[in-house]
């Protein structure tokens, strides 16, 4: 094959390849999802969440965020956050919920969500929103990694260690099952086989420390539990004795074999159901 075939087929590649993502009009919605290859944010015209108010037993992490949150839309200094712990305890719902508390009296703070798997296109996500006037919390849901993944070295960068660093714009929020984001076992495995056993561990592990707040949730008590599925019951008026309540409800806890927020509206979904209430 000649240089001048080479030639022909480079350019025809190079037409081919999609152009740079424009900005979309982000005031048609006050939430998007990032998608790459093709790079696009798509709005998201009704968000899937729960009103703040119904999340009940995570009240300290529910204030620091909404503060947090509060002055990042407010264009004062703001912490990247780690939402971190027992799965099902409600680290998703209080992004979502916290972001809708303050939609009304913030129209310019924008949820953008970013899957995990796109991490690595996190740049050139963060130059779309660079350029605008909104303010943006940046959410990863259930962020971790494994063995041979290198995609936190590109979430690293971002967070702090980039010459361009986070836009002012623009704060991360990410929760994960795990405090340093990935398997103890990995962690452990990094110290035993290292040659210098302390530098792989905090190489590892320093992508925790550039979030500002760490947010613990924990397995909730019963009386937790009650409570919640009561407050959804009360917001959706749905009228059943603290007996009746309490006896289905750890019923249906025990066939589950576990206990949390994700439980409990499990429960009343069901319960909504039977009462011919749509939630």
């Amino acid at each position: 094959m000649s240089d001048a075939d080479l030639t022909r087929i480079a350019d025809a590649l190079e037409r081919l390849r999609p152009g740079p993502a424009t900005p979309p009009d982000f005031d048609a919605a006050s939430a998007f999802v990032w998608h790459a290859d093709p790079d696009r944010l798509e709005p998201v015209t009704s968000v899937n969440r729960v009103d703040l108010e119904l999340l009940v037993g995570i009240d300290r992490a529910r204030d620091t965020l909404l503060q947090n949150t509060e002055r990042f839309a407010r264009g004062l200094a703001a912490n990247n956050a780690l939402l971190w712990g027992a799965r099902g305890m409600g680290k998703s719902s209080l992004v979502k919920a916290v972001h809708g508390k303050l939609e009304a009296d913030y129209p310019d703070l924008k949820l953008v969500e970013i899957q995990r798997e796109d991490l690595a296109s996190i740049g050139r996500c963060l130059s779309l929103l660079r350029g605008s006037d909104k303010r943006f919390v940046l959410y990863c849901d259930d962020l971790s990694f494994g063995h041979d993944d290198a995609h936190y070295k590109s979430l690293k960068a971002v967070l702090d260690g980039g010459i361009e660093g986070r836009p002012a714009n623009v704060v991360l929020y990410a929760t994960s099952n795990r405090r340093h984001l990935m398997p103890r076992d990995m962690i452990e495995n990094e110290a035993s086989t290292a040659i210098t056993a302390g530098e792989a561990v905090e190489e590892k592990v320093s992508l925790s420390d550039r979030f500002g707040l760490w947010l613990g949730f924990h397995a909730c008590d019963q009386d937790a539990y009650l409570a919640m599925i009561r407050g959804y019951c009360d917001a959706y008026g749905i009228e059943i004795t603290d007996a009746e309540l309490r006896a289905q409800a750890i019923e249906w806890q025990a066939t589950r074999g576990s206990r949390s927020g994700r439980v409990a509206w499990q429960f009343f979904v069901d319960l909504a159901g039977r009462r011919g209430v749509a939630v």
